[in-house]
């Protein structure tokens, strides 16, 4: 059974940057791919970005292309998250599926940490 971590939330001021970070344990961390979602008070949970198992794809949410990093190592993926907005303010969640391609639909991952607050005030 694979156990997710996440660390790195907290509050920020518009225009600032955190790095999300999600430790894995529990399997084989090369055969999963992993992603990032995110959800907001009274929203649906939303995905983020995704990395495959050997790190060499990602994707990424259209708002979030060009300002947030998904990366990975050998039992880790990291979010690097530049120029934040208010509406970044959410929850963010590291999920893993078993399989090596990235995918962005919420119900093809298995497992789930327990969140991470993130905090953007203007």
């Amino acid at each position: 059974q694979v156990q997710l971590v996440e660390s790195g939330g907290g509050l920020v001021q518009d225009g600032g940057s955190l790095r999300l970070s999600c430790a894995a344990s529990g399997g084989t961390f090369s055969r999963y791919a992993m992603g990032w979602f995110r959800q907001a008070p009274g929203k649906e949970r939303e995905f983020v970005a995704a990395i495959s198992a050997n790190g060499g794809s990602t994707s990424y949410t259209d708002s979030v292309k060009g300002r947030f990093t998904i990366s990975s190592a050998k039992n880790t993926v990291s979010l690097q998250m530049n120029s934040l907005k208010s509406e970044d303010t959410a929850v963010y969640y590291c999920a893993a599926r078993y399989g090596l391609g990235v995918t962005t639909a919420r119900n093809s991952y298995n497992y789930w940490g327990q969140g991470t607050q993130v905090t953007v005030s203007s």
